[in-house]
Parts: structure tokens; C-alpha cells; sequence
């Protein structure tokens, strides 16, 4: 199968001695292709000045234009949006302390709109797709053979744009629909947001509560729980914002792409029609091929962000649970909607390959439970000092082995000596049974 890219054909190797300047040799139609780079002009003028895998400029300008004249009306829990969501945050940290080891994360609390939203998360968004992107758009020109690089000149840098207004457009859509669902900024378990900074949606938690029957204000409050835990968790766990990150370009480095489909999206290309190059380059064609690497990667990712989201969930639990009568059926709510995921998140996961949604989510619920159950909240929480201390998936899959196993790991540290001796009688006992 041919890996030459669209727009090449295979060279006839009676033509090789042939002159370039002669008609019909070369296997491609220059003519064409000017043609084709003058009418991407006017495209490409309107996307923004932004460089690099994926267009950002583009991506914000089409999510705050499907945005534009959203962001709810009345507020169904107080006439000042601002005073409402500061209030329910500072109650929520007060309930949180004595469920937590961790001591409140929040320097700022903030009230935003869908479109502020967009806005404030970008930043991280860009860290997020950046890898997979690059990795993707490299792999399309690694593929080419050394003749059809040279022969295409001006169209790889091309290519290479047209890239990232396919990333850019499905992006922003993807973070306006993002941006019209979620209730706070570390809804979809990262921290999308400026650091130290508890946010909440006041206009979508408005919503979200329409056919909940409870009141506005007990939803923000238990809302308003769920980010502040987040927020211990993000700020002093130091590791765990760069380990998220991190797996990400781990599973970016993997990426292969099928060069194959090169071949049929020339199929579906008009010279002549900007828009249907971005609508093929939008098509999954060239979605990348999944690695044993790269899903190992997604695992790790999945389970992290399994076990953050369990942790948030037994926690805010422990704090609320007494005090609002409507927090359990609120919890299984969230739980649902986490599950279930949506259009959006599904983008996402065509897009870059990432999971939002942690499918392990009530396992680790169930591990963090145990663990506060068996050994304290101070030594659950101590969890979270070390990456090497954190569970694994296997660990999802046994939490009561992994309970005990804690347990053992922790008196080590804490008494090394006894734990010295305690090894060595046990190492003894079996040579004084065998004599």
C-alpha cells in the first residue's frame, strides 16, 4: 500500500530521467496546487495569528461564538451572584476541615460564565491537546517519503495549518459545550483553572437544579464542597497537577498515524473548496493508531483520575452528609452524570484520545472509605505525599489487600527499627520450624 500523501501519485520509473520542466511527468499538478493555495487565503486569514499543532485563536473565537447570548437569566439562590457563591464556598470549607487532612486550597473564590469559563481553562487546555497534536502532525510529514517532501515544498507548512484549524474547530466546539454544562472549574476531575482559584458556574448550576427538587442553594452549597475539595487536593498534592499532565505526553509520544488514509482523504478533496479539506481533516481519517504503550498510559490516567474523584466524593460526603438532606441523592447524581459523559467529552476522547470520564470512579470511593475506616483520616489522606504511595489499578481490585498493605508500609516508616526486627523474626521462625 502507498504511503505517499494526497495530491502524489506513484512515480513511473520510465519517467526518472526526464526533465522537470517537462508536461506530464511530474506527479503533481503545481497548477493545481497554486490554485489551491490562494483559495485557502481568505481561510486562513480569518483564523488568527496562532502557530503551532492546533489554533487556538480559532478555537476560542468559535467557542465563545456558539457561547454568545448564553449564561442563564435569574439565579434561583440569591440576587447577587458573586456574594452566593463566595458565601457557599467559605460554609463548605468550614465543613471540610475536620473531614480532611489537607487544609483549605483556595486563595480566590470566583463566580463565572460559560464564556469566562473558556476563557480561564484555555490555558490548560493547551498543555492538554498540545503533545497529542504535535505528535500527530509530526507523524503525518515522518511519513512522507523523502521526494514527496521535496516536491510538496510550501504545501507540508500548509498542511501543517490546515492541521491546526482541523484541531482548532473541533476544540472550540468541544469547549463551548463543555463550557454550557459544567457547574465548576474541576468538574471534569483537572485543574482546568488558575491555581488557588475555587470557581463555580452560578447560570448552568441554575440548570442543573431545575427537576432536582432541592433547593438552589443546598445544590450550590454541596457544589461548592465538591471544589473546594478539589482544590486541597490540586494545591498541596505538588506531584499530582505535572503527573496528570505528564501521562499525557506520555500517551502523546506513542502516537502513530496510518498513513494509508492519506490516500482516501485525497478522495474527498476539492482543489477548488477550502472547506472540504477541513471538513476531511475533521473526519478521523488520520485519528491515530492506539499503542499497548499508550493505552497502558490511559490507564494510568483513568485510574488517577479515578482516585482523585473518589477521594473528592468520600470526602465532601464526610462533610455535608449530616448537614443537607439532599447530599446523598445529589452525590449518586453527580455519579450519574460523570458515567454517562456527553457529547462533548466524546469529542474530546476522538480528539486527543482522553477518557474524561473515570470509569473506576465508586472503586476508588470505596478504597478511600476503607482506608479512613481502617487507619484515620490523617493516614488516608498521607496517601497523596508520595506518587509511589498512590493505589494502582490492581490496587482498585483488591482495596482490602492494598488496606493492609498500607497499613504494614506506614508502621515502616514510622518505627523502621521494629519493623527491622519484626522482618527478621518472621524470616527466623521458618528455620527454627525446619530443624
Amino acid at each position: 500500500m502507498s504511503d505517499l500523501p494526497f495530491g502524489f501519485s506513484p512515480q513511473d520509473p520510465d519517467d526518472r530521467n526526464r526533465k522537470p520542466g517537462d508536461q506530464g511527468e511530474n506527479p503533481f499538478d503545481f497548477n493545481q496546487l497554486g490554485a489551491m493555495l490562494s483559495q485557502l487565503g481568505a481561510m486562513f486569514s480569518n483564523a488568527g495569528t496562532s502557530s503551532g499543532p492546533v489554533n487556538y485563536d480559532l478555537a476560542k473565537q468559535i467557542a465563545l461564538q456558539q457561547l454568545a447570548g448564553t449564561g442563564g437569566s435569574g439565579l434561583g439562590f440569591s440576587p447577587d451572584q458573586n456574594s452566593a457563591v463566595t458565601d457557599a464556598v467559605h460554609l463548605a470549607e468550614m465543613w471540610l476541615d475536620p473531614a480532611t487532612a489537607l487544609p483549605a486550597g483556595s486563595r480566590t473564590t470566583q463566580s463565572w460564565t460559560a464564556r469566562e469559563w473558556v476563557e480561564r481553562t484555555l490555558p490548560t487546555w493547551q498543555r492538554l491537546c498540545d503533545p497529542v497534536a504535535r505528535r500527530v502532525s509530526g507523524a503525518w510529514v515522518e511519513a512522507m517519503p523523502a521526494e514527496a517532501k521535496e516536491a510538496a515544498g510550501p504545501l507540508l507548512s500548509m498542511l501543517g495549518q490546515m492541521g491546526g484549524m482541523a484541531f482548532g474547530s473541533q476544540l472550540g466546539g468541544a469547549l463551548a459545550q463543555l463550557g454550557s454544562e459544567v457547574l465548576t472549574s474541576t468538574e471534569v476531575g483537572l485543574p482546568l483553572g488558575p491555581e488557588g482559584t475555587a470557581a463555580l458556574l452560578p447560570a448552568n448550576i441554575e440548570k442543573f437544579t431545575e427537576g432536582l427538587e432541592r433547593p438552589a442553594s443546598e445544590v450550590l452549597v454541596f457544589l461548592a464542597a465538591r471544589e473546594a475539595a478539589h482544590q486541597r487536593l490540586f494545591s498541596h498534592v505538588p506531584w499530582l497537577r505535572q503527573r496528570l499532565l505528564d501521562t499525557v505526553e506520555e500517551f502523546a509520544r506513542g502516537i502513530t498515524v496510518d498513513t494509508s488514509a492519506l490516500e482516501q482523504l485525497a478522495g474527498q478533496i476539492d482543489p477548488a473548496n477550502p472547506a472540504s479539506i477541513e471538513e476531511a481533516m475533521k473526519s478521523g481519517m488520520l485519528e491515530p493508531q492506539t499503542t499497548p504503550e499508550q493505552k497502558a498510559a490511559l490507564t494510568r490516567l483513568e485510574t488517577l483520575l479515578a482516585l482523585v474523584e473518589g477521594w473528592v466524593d468520600v470526602v465532601v460526603n464526610e462533610a455535608v452528609g449530616e448537614r443537607l438532606p439532599g447530599a446523598e441523592a445529589l452525590r449518586e447524581t453527580l455519579r450519574r452524570r460523570r458515567a454517562s459523559g456527553g457529547p462533548a467529552e466524546q469529542t474530546f476522547a476522538t480528539l486527543v484520545g482522553l477518557e474524561l470520564r473515570p470509569r473506576r470512579h465508586r472503586s476508588a470511593a470505596a478504597l478511600w472509605k476503607l482506608l479512613g475506616d481502617q487507619h484515620g483520616i490523617e493516614q488516608r489522606d498521607s496517601v497523596w505525599d508520595h506518587p509511589d504511595l498512590v493505589p494502582t489499578a490492581e490496587d482498585l481490585d483488591d482495596p482490602m489487600e492494598f488496606a493492609e498493605r498500607f497499613g504494614q508500609t506506614r508502621k515502616a516508616l514510622e518505627d523502621p527499627m521494629a519493623e527491622l526486627e519484626r522482618t527478621l523474626r518472621e524470616k527466623d521462625e521458618p528455620e527454627k520450624d525446619g530443624e
